[in-house]
């Protein structure tokens, strides 16, 4: 089991930028994939960014290409969202996950929340 700790949401200018950071507990970080999700009121929970276990790949939802990037550090039990061009529609909470094996993400922080006013 892990647990999941997001940090870093905050309010930012539309075109400012923001990182994000989840710190995981447990000495297994690096087995499992990790991904970042957002929840915009009165929206449904939707994919942001995923990484795999090593770090070597990622993929992304087509809104944030190339403005947002996910990285991890494992030694360090922490996933990271950096996010660029920041635009009021990403407005949301944040959460990170963790994917075991199976394929589900199975563990999931708490969220942090970013504000992009309009």
């Amino acid at each position: 089991q892990v647990q999941l700790v997001e940090s870093g949401g905050g309010l930012v200018q539309a075109g400012g930028s923001l990182r994000l950071s989840c710190a995981a507990s447990g000495r297994t970080f690096s087995s499992y994939a990790m991904g970042w999700f957002r929840q915009a009121p009165g929206k449904e929970r939707e994919f942001v960014a995923t990484i795999s276990r090593s770090g070597g790949s990622t993929n992304y939802a087509d809104s944030v290409k190339g403005r947002f990037t996910i990285s991890r550090d494992n030694p360090k039990n922490t996933v990271y969202l950096q996010m660029s061009s920041l635009k009021p529609e990403d407005t949301a909470v944040y959460y990170c996950a963790a994917r075991v094996p199976a394929g589900e993400y199975r563990y999931w922080g708490q969220g942090t929340q970013v504000t992009v006013p309009s």
